[in-house]
């Protein structure tokens, strides 16, 4: 990558962000947004896995596409794309990533902003490059900065003014991924201690430190049914923090001569 953020050529079979500048009968001309606007040619045929009678009906200028790359040639700058061969998987996991680098890009600028830099755009495009020579993109680098602080700055051996610049932005603008689990508790215990050694088992277990890590809530659907909902950063952490408190509980339970089930809901 070149210091602009921009590679020279696309590889064949690699998928870009591309906006239609000019449409023909036969084709239409792009430019590709990751390259520095290098044009490209997409041809009729490779508009859709349909027969297209008017390449309009598919395709207008200002519009942006995701394409796949049929073939390079650097000699002639030429590039020519495909729409049909793209999958509807593919195109929303490509803007999705698109989106997320553009975000990245934004949030640095303005952090170069921030820190006085005399032009914010070529920080921005710098550190994105660092960012991306060590997480899988600059925007999953970012979480990782939400999470952790500036320490993950100090790892990469940033200035300690913009690890922290960006520990400060990353924890205020990125909202961090998170999966959730739900279930209820069918806990019965006869006796008149029966609703104490009940919540005696649900709020002990909840306080466990080895659910630390993991956001647990707990409430009552109506006895002997007790709702409870576990989210955390990935479904590992989800699915081990479930199981430390299904056992904690239904063992808590038992000592106090009671019983208990638990039952996943989707």
């Amino acid at each position: 990558m070149d210091p602009s953020g921009e590679e020279e050529f696309p590889e064949p079979g690699e998928l870009v962000i591309a906006t239609v500048e000019e449409v023909r009968d036969y084709g239409a001309y792009l430019s590709l947004d990751e390259y520095g606007g290098l044009r490209s040619f997409l041809h009729i045929s490779e508009v859709s896995t349909s027969w297209v009678r008017n390449i309009r009906d598919y395709v207008r200028p200002g519009q942006k596409v995701v394409a796949k790359v049929l073939r390079v040639d650097p000699q002639r700058m030429h590039v020519d794309l495909s729409l049909r061969r793209v999958s509807g998987k593919e195109r929303q996991e490509k803007l999705m990533e698109w989106k997320k680098r553009k975000r990245a890009e934004t949030l640095l600028e303005n952090i170069g902003a921030k820190l006085g830099v005399e032009d914010p755009k070529a920080f921005a495009l710098e550190y994105v490059a660092k960012l991306e020579e060590k997480f899988p993109s600059a925007y999953a680098a970012l979480e990782e900065f939400a999470e952790k602080g500036e320490q993950v700055g100090e790892k990469l051996k940033f200035p300690p003014e913009v690890s922290k610049a960006i520990a400060e932005i990353a924890k205020q603008k990125i909202k961090l991924p998170t999966v959730k689990i739900k279930g209820v508790f069918h806990l019965t215990c006869p006796g008149p201690r029966g609703i104490e050694a009940i919540k005696d088992s649900l709020l002990n277990c909840k306080a466990s430190k080895r659910l630390k890590g993991v956001k647990l809530e707990m409430y009552t659907a109506g006895a002997p049914k007790y709702m409870v909902e576990i989210t955390a950063k990935n479904w590992k952490e989800a699915e081990k923090a479930l199981k430390e408190l299904v056992d904690c509980v239904l063992k808590r339970i038992t000592r106090h001569g009671g019983e208990g089930s638990f039952e996943r809901k989707e």
